[in-house]
């Protein structure tokens, strides 16, 4: 396994990073008499994060897949398109809801097609007299709706208002966690953190783990302090403008530590559902890491906490 984490892991990190150079490129092309002007309520650029939606509904769609196989070892009785378009749904909201809009009519749109989702997947399962298993087939859209739909969308909105390089940032910290808590534990580990539920963990390996996500969140804040790469977008009449921050040190390093224990508990919340459903791993999509959910478990459940922590470094 650990073969496979060095091979496959370096690979993931520079799929990453190729897609965010792309992706932060689209950031400065010009819409100005595109006939895309039109496609995009007259904008003059293009959303930001266009590229990472698409990658990120790419792996919704393969962890909605994953999540199908632990809802069946529960035996309940789901449709995969349905549980796929839940994930979608949930995500490209936040993504696709105009951030014109006064907040109750956003939120008033988001519980809509939350009361839309329910309905339909009653009717589909429902349909030729089906009735066993309904409440368990709404209960799992909604689910799929909120962990690989509505967390997940926190990271597109983070990306929505900030650099591209912020989201990697985040999601860099967020894995150095793993990354640390993995080697840590192997080298010193001897106190379990929870053995009923990940007998592996330990919390010689999580303390290693959050030290690491707080060094790299450091180094990284003061590379983009000095270099002036991170900030967030302002939106106005004339279009868009970046503001660049500096973020304080005295606050990114506790900021580092808290994500880094907030992705861990995320890590421990997909192994709660694997554990329920009587299965070791999500999938084996990714050598050495299980499934895609394996992968992105940690991420998305941080991603809510991440979302707020940079909305307050504007204030700080």
């Amino acid at each position: 396994m650990l073969k496979h984490r060095l091979i496959f892991g370096p690979i993931m990190i520079a799929a990453l990073i190729g897609v965010v150079i792309a992706d932060a490129l689209l950031d400065s092309v010009d819409l100005t008499d595109s006939p895309l002007q039109d496609l995009f309520l007259g904008r003059t650029y293009l959303p930001a994060g266009l590229l990472m939606l698409l990658c990120f509904a790419a792996l919704v769609v393969l962890g909605s897949r994953e999540l199908c196989v632990i809802f069946r070892a529960k035996a309940v009785i789901i449709d995969t398109p349905v549980i796929i378009l839940s994930g979608l749904l949930g995500l490209v909201l936040f993504f696709a809801i105009p951030h014109g809009l006064g907040s109750q009519t956003a939120v008033a749109i988001y519980g809509t097609a939350m009361v839309g989702l329910f309905m339909a997947t009653l009717v589909i399962h429902s349909r030729r007299g089906r009735t066993q298993g309904a409440i368990h087939a709404a209960a799992a859209a909604m689910f799929t709706f909120v962990y690989l739909g509505v967390l997940p969308g926190y990271l597109i909105a983070i990306r929505s208002w900030h650099s591209a390089w912020t989201l990697v940032a985040v999601i860099g910290i967020i894995k150095a966690c793993d990354i640390g808590a993995y080697f840590t534990g192997l080298a010193i580990g001897k106190h379990k953190l929870i053995p009923w539920l990940s007998p592996k963990k330990t919390w010689e390996g999580l303390i290693g783990g959050m030290v690491l996500s707080a060094v790299l969140a450091t180094a990284l804040a003061a590379l983009g302090n000095h270099y002036e790469v991170t900030g967030y977008w302002a939106r106005h009449e004339a279009g868009r403008s970046f503001v660049s921050v500096s973020y304080p040190l005295w606050f990114v390093f506790p900021a580092g530590l808290a994500l880094g224990l907030i992705g861990q508990f995320g890590d421990l919340v997909a192994s709660l559902f694997k554990r329920d459903a009587g299965i070791k791993d999500s999938g084996r999509a990714v050598p050495g890491f299980g499934g895609v959910l394996d992968v992105i478990d940690s991420p998305i459940v941080v991603a809510p906490f991440a979302y707020w922590l940079l909305m307050l470094t504007r204030v700080l």
